[in-house]
């Protein structure tokens, strides 16, 4: 892919048409159907500022990975699906650490039809990204723990920013799909479920909770980078202790998926 191209500016009154912006993407998916309503084109985009201990795409953490696309190059790759999704989402390595790309894309993506969902852990400081976040239909926010102590050893990052990214959801109207993996000996513990539960219950805009289960997909991507992976010996919750989990979360008015 391309880099975008230089502003073109006028000599005579020194004004400059900017082109649009350009950004970096890890990878894309054509139909995918876990990240967001119905099947839709994932862009992952490059670049994380967390480090979570489980993360499953540690190869979408560095800025200057992935591949640099054009605002041009990249809609016309998912109008090439247009027949067959029903929106498209944004996805990462975080999605919000590239917002006039983002939102770019989805200035330009709504007009054909397309839904449009950012997952996002709402890292990045909310005022750089409302423009993006205005400019979707969907967030799906990933809430890696319902304190800031416990989230701090996951990943590395305090959860303060994606408390005020909710905020700013339920203020503006902006519907919310939360997402939250379970992982046992640390998220996956009944004071934890408690916790988080009381802190999202007073959200309206909060739809539904997904629970995502922790898995070990990610510890070959690990080891290919040379880094260590603390979590190789944190077990796969069994579908049991899902389906607990998940009817505690219902039982506490939830929607749950």
């Amino acid at each position: 892919m391309q880099e975008s191209a230089a502003p073109e500016c006028s000599r005579a009154t020194g004004d400059c048409l900017r082109a649009p912006p350009a950004g970096r993407i890890h990878h894309t998916e054509t139909c995918g159907t876990v990240d967001g309503p119905g099947v839709r084109f994932v862009f992952f985009m490059q670049g994380c500022p967390m480090r979570c201990l489980f993360c499953h795409n540690p190869d979408s953490i560095g800025q200057s990975g992935g591949a640099a696309w054009t605002a041009d190059e990249a809609v016309r790759e998912a109008l090439r699906y247009r027949n067959f999704i029903q929106g498209v989402t944004f996805s990462g390595g975080e999605p919000l650490l590239q917002p006039d790309f983002v939102a770019e894309l989805a200035r330009r993506l709504k007009p054909e039809g397309l839904s449009i969902a950012i997952d996002t852990a709402g890292a990045p400081d909310l005022p750089l990204c409302t423009e993006a976040i205005n400019a979707a239909d969907l967030l799906l926010l990933d809430i890696k723990a319902a304190g800031d102590e416990l989230a701090r050893k996951l990943t590395g990052y305090s959860n303060r920013r994606a408390f005020t990214t909710l905020d700013y959801c339920e203020h503006t109207g902006k519907r919310v799909w939360i997402r939250h993996v379970l992982i046992p000996g640390w998220t996956l513990k009944s004071r934890q479920l408690e916790a988080l539960a009381r802190r999202l219950r007073p959200y309206r805009c909060v739809e539904l909770i997904e629970l995502l289960p922790f898995h070990q997909l990610g510890a070959p991507k690990w080891e290919e980078l040379g880094w260590e992976y603390s979590f190789r010996d944190v077990p796969v919750p069994s579908p049991d202790v899902i389906e607990e989990a998940a009817d505690f979360f219902a039982d506490m008015g939830f929607l749950v998926q």
